[in-house]
């Protein structure tokens, strides 16, 4: 089976890089030491990329550069010096998550190759078309999709012109990628800054299903699936493992260019696993990807699991397994070092010759051990007959002017003169033109991009009006709460909505008055649901999560607001979505503080919204939280339960804090924190800059605790936004046990 997939491998530092492309990648993936999702790798810094650029392409390896975090205010003009520097690299594709960041690309450096991150969250069809719209020629998968929702959204992305990116190897994560703020919360370390400090895999109280590491997941190995992820049309496949050292991504990389060889050159998959099983594993599943979202995905210990793995092949003999597997453990590394030895990152060899003589052109021939090529001045040289006039050719004036081509990537080994006549003369103008075609072609006959500039969005403008109040429920019998105020009511639906279509087409029709807020993850069907819900409907206006929900919004002529899941953090955020998209308004990241807050500029006829008292969500995940908590019969998750499970139970962590499972009929498990947020401070702190507040008053059970009703609730903030005397104190009088934590941290 011919096949032409592309092995994306990790590159957290150069001697993992070379061990990627000694092992035959077709990509690296790479961090610097700025911007991206790796922040505990060693990364890379902007001096050492030529370098690492010049050898991978020497091997047929592209590079990809890793931008995929969340850009908050202050960071942007760093954030535009590394653009600048970055376009004028011969990197393949910058990988990008921050809405901000597409806008500055698109914008600005158009020339840099867009692939979107998986910290998109990207699942459904509409996605893709989203981020066709904003340029991205790829796309990395969520890892929770199966082969036949692969298979789907790789044909969507063959429409739009866009790749398909798919994990296959490494660590899974518990959550939706993008949609994690478990170590933001617990720790002030944002899995959207690239800080995750994995809380999800750390030790906790012993559960009733008898777990005391209920959150940690198997690694993902989707080794014995080439083939049909191959006939799904995927064209990259992805190893996970910035942070992991250079034997592993050795290691890992052969098995899987000897896999897809296999596959190609015989027509037949490999299944020996054995070098796989030897470097660091949490042992291995591929449920997902077969649709088997089981028990089974979830080990109860995060630490290596190689040496287990090996020893299961000879119970009979543990004491000898353990010696061959360390033996073939060092035999793998000494193979990994020796491989990485004979691959040098150093700058590119230049030689100048330079030659000439009267009446003939100046000429320059160009060496390194990539390219050769000769150049020539337009004029002829001429005697110099003015001694102290501008232009003479002497070997010091040419050993200056080709000397800057000693930079980042060029090292120049020698400027040869020898077969230049002396006392020569050419125009200065004419020497400055032959120079920039030697860096024009040097440069893949590229001109330089110079640097950009770009303007600033101003300064915050006061909104002239005062905040609002909106409230969010999920249950029909809150509906009353709308004729009970004059609150924007937002009804947000459920995940599983391919069943309850009609029923919501109804509800909507029934009460105009309630705002539909669609959820962040809409995968297949239920996607298809909420796309004719909204046909079906027409409402005024929309909230959403979801950013093929928002295309389709867009595309019908509906006004939309962007759910706090966009992950908002910048000011060039606003404007990318409301430029490109029309977008009306959007709440903005829960994780920014006031500082960060109060720095946002949005563009005019956008509206900003912020959540004052909410459940604080933690994950979303596709599989079964409960599994490893409190336990359950059913062998798999599927439809069936996520339309019909409604149980909800609780995990305390090592250090104390406890964390709230909720699974709701419709909906995906979640984690939540403790205590709901309750952040009355803002209204006081910002006056001017939000022109709505929403508090969430879905039945979601946390330790915080009220002496009211919904009614009387929505009462207390109304004052509050009024600027009632004591409305603040009340508030907190009838709401106990809460939590602000990351309004004052920020990120």
């Amino acid at each position: 089976m011919k096949t032409d997939l592309e092995l994306l491998a990790p590159g957290g530092d150069i001697d993992a890089i070379k061990a990627a492309i000694a092992a035959g990648a077709d990509a690296v993936y790479c961090g610097l030491n700025k911007f991206n999702a790796r922040d505990r790798a060693t990364n890379l810094s902007a001096e050492d990329l030529p370098g690492i650029v010049s050898l991978a392409h020497k091997h047929g390896c592209s590079v990809f550069v890793t931008l995929n975090i969340i850009v908050v205010e202050s960071e942007i003009p760093a954030l535009i010096r590394l653009l600048n520097t970055l376009v004028n690299t011969r990197i393949d594709a910058v990988i990008v998550q921050d809405f901000g960041l597409f806008y500055l690309l698109n914008k600005h450096f158009p020339s840099l190759v867009i692939h979107a991150s998986t910290q998109l969250t990207t699942h459904n069809e509409g996605q893709v078309r989203f981020l066709s719209a904003l340029n991205a020629t790829r796309v990395n998968l969520c890892r929770e999709l199966n082969l036949e929702e692969i298979r789907a959204l790789t044909d969507a992305s063959r429409k739009q012109g866009m790749d398909t990116e798919v994990f296959v190897h490494g660590s899974y994560c518990v959550s939706f990628s993008g949609l994690c703020y478990l170590s933001s919360v617990l720790g002030g370390k944002s899995g959207n800054r690239g800080r995750c400090s994995q809380p999800c895999r750390d030790r906790f109280e012993t559960t009733p299903a008898g777990r005391e590491y209920p959150l940690n997941l198997k690694d993902n190995s989707a080794y014995g699936n080439l083939k049909e992820l191959a006939e799904a049309g995927v064209y990259s496949l992805k190893i996970e493992g910035r942070i992991k050292k250079f034997d592993y991504v050795h290691t890992v990389v052969s098995c899987w260019r000897n896999q897809i060889q296999s596959l190609s050159e015989k027509d037949r998959l490999l299944t020996d696993t054995g070098d796989l099983a030897k470097v660091f594993n949490r042992d291995f599943s591929n449920g997902f990807l077969a649709g088997e979202i089981t028990s089974d995905m979830f080990i109860d210990n995060p630490r290596d699991h190689s040496i287990r793995q090996v020893s299961k092949e000879n119970p009979a003999c543990p004491q000898g397994t353990r010696e061959r597997f360390y033996e073939d453990k060092a035999a793998l590394s000494a193979r990994a070092r020796l491989a990485v030895g004979q691959l040098r990152v150093e700058k590119t060899a230049l030689t100048f010759r330079i030659h000439g003589e009267p009446g003939a052109p100046l000429g320059v021939s160009v060496s390194s051990p990539e390219a050769s090529f000769s150049v020539a001045s337009d004029s002829p040289l001429a005697p110099r007959r003015d001694t102290s006039a501008p232009g003479g050719l002497s070997r010091a004036v040419l050993l200056e002017k080709f000397k800057r081509f000693d930079n980042s990537e060029y090292r120049v080994d020698a400027v040869d003169t020898e077969n230049l006549a002396p006392g020569l003369y050419l125009p200065f103008k004419e020497l400055t033109a032959l120079i920039r075609r030697v860096a024009f072609l040097l440069n893949g006959s590229r001109e330089p991009v110079a640097p950009v500039a770009v303007p600033s969005p101003g300064k915050p403008k006061p909104v002239g009006t005062p905040p609002v109040l909106s409230v969010m429920i999920s249950s029909p019998g809150d509906i009353p709460l709308c004729e009970a105020t004059p609150a924007e009511i937002f009804f947000r639906l459920p995940e599983a909505l391919e069943n309850r279509k009609d029923e919501f087409i109804a509800l909507f029709n029934q009460f105009p008055k309630l705002t539909p807020w669609f959820p962040a993850v809409l995968i297949g069907e239920d996607y298809t649901a909420a796309r004719e819900i909204l046909e079906a409907v027409r409402p005024d206006r929309i909230v959403t999560d979801n950013s093929g929900v928002a295309f389709d919004a867009f595309r019908q002529g509906i006004a939309w607001m962007a759910g706090s899941c966009f992950n908002l953090v910048n000011s060039f955020g606003l404007r990318c979505l409301k430029e490109q998209f029309g977008c009306s308004g959007a709440i903005v990241s829960r994780e920014i503080n006031k500082e960060q807050l109060k720095r946002l500029v949005p563009p005019e006829g956008m509206e900003l919204c912020m959540g004052i008292y909410h459940p604080v969500t933690l994950m979303t995940s596709r599989q079964c939280l409960h599994q490893g908590v409190i336990g359950c019969s059913r062998k798999r998750f599927d439809k069936t339960c996520l339309e019909g499970c409604d149980r909800s139970s609780s995990i305390t962590h090592a250090n104390g804090a406890t964390l709230h499972v909720h699974k709701s009929g419709g909906n995906h498990h979640r984690l939540y924190h403790e205590t709901h947020c309750l952040n009355t401070a803002v209204v006081a702190d910002l006056p001017h800059t939000f022109s709505r507040f929403f508090i969430d008053l879905r039945d979601i059970a946390t330790h915080t605790k009220t002496d009211t009703d919904k009614a009387g609730l929505i009462a207390l903030f109304h004052d509050l936004l009024k600027g009632v005397p004591g409305a603040e104190a009340a508030i907190h009088r009838a709401i106990r046990n809460t939590s602000n934590v990351q309004y004052v941290r920020g990120i």
